[in-house]
């Protein structure tokens, strides 16, 4: 079914609404209307990384680590395999006439905001810290998610619109004041992408404010920008509560009411919340029209009409067996392996078993569900944690010792355990050494849904128990691995200095520790790449309410890190060999050739990145600007042509205007182009100078 015939269709069953039913059709619990033979529809379902909140699903890894694998065809399988369980377990819940909270098809993700801090306690929901990277994965998991079919399979919600990125405890009353260049070049593109490539069927606006207008009721992002520049024809939804904070909080309206029209007329249709209880007294106020009223309804009902509620569908024969099939467990399987990013590696992996007799596994997350599944998460029948792994891998061929070591926060004199860790390690061949966060150190604030209440970590620093466990097994002298287990950057000098390896593992999926198992005895070799940068300290960042972009992220930090966006080591040799472009269809597309030196198999991403020459409007460091996840035989050479965007040849200027500039520099590697990057691999991407063609400037 096309939009305009589900419009016109949602507009006739309008017509039959009294104004009341209107109203209650706003809300995200809308109740059923029978003499239309309309049922109760719950809108507000989740699926960051798996169907959540509902019970059993495949559990996903969590965002960031499908930022970390640059995989856009992976980002959008995934979106698949949720609308399939999505699918399943809304047609077995509709069959037993549950309709409550959590049963829908419009699920409440992706969140592509920029994680442009690394204090902010949900920036693992997102896909890093750059707007192409964030743009590309988001788009994919949003045609996964719904689809190509005659109806939606599910109707996808891009959030939190725009510029929202903590501080988690001012959210609910805090201004983000952003100049019209970091608004174009930052914060609106991946958003933009989502509604123009992927036609997402919703937008979720924010809670805070945005240059003095909340989010939710900003007539310069939801009516100028969202509906008016960019074309959106499909419905937004406020964030959970946040119309309230327009009286409550950010104080720009007196009463329930007037927050209710402010955000009806400004484009929210539908509220995560109560305040749209007060739209009849608006109405009766003269605040609010009944036409207002009724294209909101229209905009719901035409996506309940696209998701073939009423008509029936393609979909409607998806049967419960769906859910956490055997090929969607490989699938997250093969999503934590390929988010995997190796930091450090001196040459102790991968481990051959056969060469161990005894393997220490310590630390608070060694044994840890919690560290596999991040936030907003479903329940996996089955959980492999990283000890899991190991010990299944390994099976008889080495004795495996653990220990916990210490608990996951607390003070050094409160962990008990010091000793045995040590003696684990003492004992033991290797030490494989299981630190980082989960989602009760690193999260959202507390809120309806949320169990935590986490918040927003205050440094890059690990708990003080996991430093003294740290501490405790350097003293034994052993070959030490470090498994980081966590969502965001975390300060890891000491490990830098005292271990043989580093693999950031992210917060992996329910399958995580089978994955974790492989890529440390060389199953696989790992692939991922950073999608945020690792800092040397907090102090080197601007204030966190500062939302201008000046000396954040790798496109405008100029000092030290320890280790660059877009890094990451993998087991095999590769090195670029050529690049050329040539113009295709109005569009450059460059070809490059690479090249495996090793006799080990391994994926790699060619990263490509440009910056103009001579523009004042350029950001300080080239930009990511196209990537391709590529595979590599045993000393293959491949080669790859990769479509460039036109908007990656353009600057923006103080207006917010993006222009195209004459020259650009491009570059193709397996890293970003800076001295730290060419430090730690010992290798420059390749580089070439380009003029833009008339094609750019037509």
């Amino acid at each position: 079914m096309n939009r305009r015939e589900a419009r016109k269709r949602a507009a006739d069953l309008a017509a039959k609404m009294t104004l009341e039913e209107k109203v209650s059709q706003l809300r995200y619990d809308a109740p059923a209307i029978p003499h239309l033979n309309v049922p109760a529809y719950n809108w507000w379902n989740e699926s960051l990384h798996g169907v959540a909140r509902a019970g059993t699903a495949t559990v996903f890894p969590q965002s960031i680590g499908i930022a970390a694998s640059f995989d856009e065809e992976l980002a959008e399988k995934i979106g698949e395999a949720i609308a399939l369980e999505g699918r399943a377990k809304y047609n077995a819940a509709s069959a037993l006439e549950d309709r409550t909270i959590y049963k829908g098809l419009t699920f409440w993700a992706p969140n592509v905001n920029i994680f442009r801090d690394p204090r902010w306690g949900r920036g693992h929901e997102t896909y890093g810290e750059d707007p192409v990277l964030s743009a590309r994965l988001g788009t994919s998991y949003i045609r996964g998610l719904q689809g190509d079919g005659e109806y939606l399979k599910a109707a996808a919600c891009a959030k939190h619109f725009a510029v929202h990125s903590g501080p988690e405890e001012l959210r609910h009353e805090f201004d983000a004041e952003v100049s019209k260049k970091d608004l174009e070049e930052t914060y609106l593109p991946a958003f933009r992408a989502c509604v123009q490539e992927a036609h997402v069927e919703a937008v979720m606006g924010a809670y805070n404010r945005v240059n003095g207008e909340p989010c939710c009721g900003s007539p310069t992002l939801l009516r100028d920008t969202l509906r008016g520049d960019w074309g959106f024809e499909g419905h937004v939804v406020s964030d959970c509560w946040a119309i309230a904070d327009f009286h409550e909080n950010h104080m720009v309206t007196k009463t329930p009411a007037e927050s209710a029209a402010l955000a009806l007329q400004s484009g929210c249709d539908l509220n995560c919340g109560v305040t749209y209880l007060h739209l009849l007294n608006a109405y009766k106020k003269g605040l609010v029209s009944e036409e207002q009223i009724t294209e909101s309804v229209i905009r719901l009902f035409t996506t309940r009409y696209l998701l073939g509620l009423f008509d029936g569908s393609e979909y409607d024969s998806i049967p419960y067996e769906t859910v956490e099939s055997p090929e969607h467990l490989r699938l997250s399987e093969r999503a934590a392996a390929e988010s995997a990013v190796l930091l450090k590696n001196n040459g102790i992996l991968p481990l051959n078993k056969d060469h161990l007799t005894t393997i220490g596994v310590i630390g608070p997350n060694a044994n840890s569900r919690e560290c596999l599944i991040g936030n907003y998460y479903g329940t996996a029948s089955e959980y492999v944690t990283v000890l899991d792994g190991i010990r299944r891998h390994v099976g008889d061929s080495a004795r495996i010792l653990y220990s916990e070591g210490c608990a996951l926060c607390g003070s050094q004199s409160e962990s008990e355990r010091y000793s045995e860790a040590r003696t684990v390690a003492r004992c033991s061949d290797v030490v494989i050494l299981c630190l980082g966060l989960d989602a009760t150190l690193e999260g959202e604030q507390g809120d309806t849904g949320n169990s935590f209440a986490s918040g927003d970590k205050r440094d890059l620093l690990l708990p003080e128990s996991q430093r003294g466990l740290m501490e405790a097994v350097a003293k034994e002298n052993k070959h030490v691995i470090l498994c980081l287990l966590a969502g965001s950057d975390l300060d890891l000098s000491y490990a830098m200095e005292h271990f043989d390896a580093i693999m950031m593992l992210w917060y992996p999926g329910a399958q995580g520790g089978k994955a974790a198992a492989e890529l440390l005895f060389g199953e696989i070799s790992p692939s991922g790449k950073l999608p945020v940068t690792f800092y040397e300290s907090i102090e080197q960042l601007p204030d966190f309410e500062d939302y201008a972009m000046t000396g954040r992220t790798y496109r405008y930090f100029s000092g030290q890190v320890q280790y660059p966006f877009g890094y990451g080591l993998t087991y095999a040799d590769t090195e670029m060999v050529s690049m050329e472009l040539s113009e295709e269809d109005d569009s450059p597309v460059l070809h490059v050739r690479a090249r495996n030196l090793s006799q080990t198999a391994s994926d790699d991403v060619i990263q490509v990145y440009i910056r103009a020459m001579n523009s004042s409007w350029e950001t300080p460091h080239a930009h990511l600007a196209a990537f391709r996840r590529v595979s590599f035989s045993a000393e293959e050479e491949i080669c790859a042509s990769i479509p460039l965007r036109r908007d990656c040849f353009t600057v923006v200027d103080s207006n917010g205007i993006r222009r195209f500039e004459d020259t650009y520099e491009i570059f193709a590697g397996f890293s970003q182009p800076d001295a730290r990057s060419a430090e730690l691999t010992g290798k420059k991407p390749l580089r070439m100078e380009y003029k833009t063609g008339a094609c750019l400037n037509s």
